[in-house]
């Protein structure tokens, strides 16, 4: 497997953020908790678990705003507030490199 090289800065890739599946990000207790007031908006129950709703093929958290240069960026609007499995995912790690590969 040729090794993908860790992205210089996340707010220019977001793959980490991409999905068509629905449950794709999951919400556990704590996590709800964190997100507060805009649990409901974000996140929605599958069954008897919660997971952050997908919108477009992206987390709905996930939004684009442009850099003082006019390039694009992402940015994660509830990022103090973000699931742990989001927090748990370190740049360049394998997971990382496994969505970015995903994604191409």
């Amino acid at each position: 497997m040729i090794p993908v090289k860790p992205p210089t800065d996340c707010l220019r890739c977001g793959a980490c953020c991409f999905s068509r599946a629905e449950a794709f990000v999951r919400v556990t207790g704590p996590d709800w908790t964190r997100l507060g007031d805009t649990a409901e908006r974000l996140a929605h129950f599958i069954g008897h678990r919660a997971y952050m709703k997908m919108t477009d093929g992206h987390c709905a958290a996930l939004s684009l705003r442009a850099t003082p240069a006019g390039e694009p960026e992402y940015f994660c609007t509830v990022y103090e507030n973000r699931p742990q499995i989001c927090r748990d995912l370190a740049r360049g790690s394998p997971e990382c490199e496994g969505e970015r590969s995903r994604l191409g």
